[in-house]
């Protein structure tokens, strides 16, 4: 039985199967992508099949230059502000057409996190909260249900709980795991006003 805001230290794919149809309003992800940290996060052709199930609306990052292997209604760009790989891809599945554009600063590093009012929590490919915050805000609403099946280091999770919306996680790395309740065991923070910005 699947239980909301839990984190599970498993493959997707197992999550996937005791979650009832109807059940998630988002899915909101940043799969391992096939040119980056590849045998560290165990990219494979086909990860994303299984998304092809699910007619929910979904948010995809991915590499800006590797093919994204699914269909899509639209494109979004995640502007890094860094001169090295500046931006990358947002897929919107089951949604809109048209794209935006959101800049956020790069969270690769504790300094670069404190520049931008976050917390570095030592992944490789963590994603800035108020990227996340503002993704969620704009496609769910308070009470959703909000799926993210490579979890990572919880980002999304602790997004969720700031904002009042319901989270499945997924994330086979048992550290992470560890990293993402102690992140959302500690609470979340005030990121109003912080300069995050979305643009059509």
């Amino acid at each position: 039985m699947i239980k909301l805001n839990t984190i599970y230290n498993e493959d997707c794919l197992e999550t996937m199967k005791r979650i009832p149809d109807g059940t998630i309003d988002l899915i909101l992800t940043d799969p391992p992508y096939p040119d980056y940290l590849v045998n560290e996060y165990k990219y494979k052709d086909g990860i994303l099949d299984f998304l092809e199930q699910l007619d929910c609306k979904q948010l995809i990052f991915w590499s800006a230059k590797a093919p994204f292997p699914l269909d899509h209604t639209a494109i979004h760009i995640w502007d890094k502000k860094v001169p090295t790989t500046p931006y990358e891809r947002i897929f919107e599945r089951n949604g809109k057409t048209h794209y935006k554009h959101y800049s956020a600063y790069l969270i690769n590093s504790t300094v670069a996190a404190n520049y931008a009012g976050d917390i570095f929590n030592e992944h490789p490919s963590q994603k800035p909260i108020k990227l996340i915050k503002k993704l969620i805000n704009e496609y769910s609403k308070p009470g959703d249900v909000i799926y993210d099946p490579f979890m990572g280091s919880g980002t999304t999770a602790l997004a969720c709980k700031d904002l009042g919306r319901n989270y499945i996680g997924s994330e086979i790395s048992a550290e992470y795991c560890a990293i993402a309740e102690s992140r959302l065991a500690q609470g979340v923070f005030d990121f109003e006003g912080l300069g995050m910005k979305g643009e059509e």
